[in-house]
């Protein structure tokens, strides 16, 4: 006859009733998803954002095409108003979200502000593939889609993630509205 150790016994008696709690809990709630062309400062479409809300997060996809940028880095940064219709200098979409609350900079001791993102690279051929995290939300009171939207800004120029207001990161080459 073979003993059965007395943790097995007690790990076998105890899963019946995790699956029972498990049952319990109220469903995850579905992760929404939101998607928009960019464009450039000819009106014309150069890739596209894709932003995935979670519990803690969202993730931010974009993908540019070929062409689309000139290669190098590029800051990125949620400006405060969705309004991609001045494409010289996309500047209807105003400073970033929440702007007067902390500096600019991820890597500012005082920031960074709710608009800050990690910079993108254009590859050779202008094409350029980036996914990363923001404590942003895309609904509620102070979020992406309040009442006036958001818009995501591709700069010229990489940001350095210090400097006031947005990192050196120069003109706005690409928008992105998010209603």
């Amino acid at each position: 006859m073979r003993c059965i150790p007395a943790a097995l016994v007690l790990v076998g008696l105890a899963m019946p009733a995790l699956a029972q709690d498990k049952k319990d809990e109220a469903p995850a709630t579905a992760v929404q998803t939101y998607e928009s062309p960019i464009t450039n400062n000819k009106g014309e479409p150069i890739g596209q954002i894709q932003i995935r809300d979670g519990a803690n997060a969202l993730v931010l996809r974009v993908t540019i095409k070929a062409g689309g940028l000139t290669p190098g880095w590029h800051g990125l940064h949620f400006h405060a108003v969705g309004d991609c219709s001045d494409p010289e200098k996309f500047e209807k979409s105003k400073a970033h979200v929440n702007h007067d609350k902390r500096s600019h900079g991820l890597l500012n001791g005082d920031g960074p502000d709710e608009g800050d993102l990690p910079n993108l690279f254009a590859n050779a051929d202008g094409s350029a593939n980036g996914e990363m995290t923001s404590e942003m939300a895309l609904t509620g009171e102070e979020s992406l889609k309040d009442g006036d939207g958001s818009a995501l800004i591709i700069h010229a120029n990489e940001d350095d993630h210090t400097q006031q207001p947005i990192g050196g990161a120069g003109a706005r080459v690409a928008c992105s509205v998010i209603k």
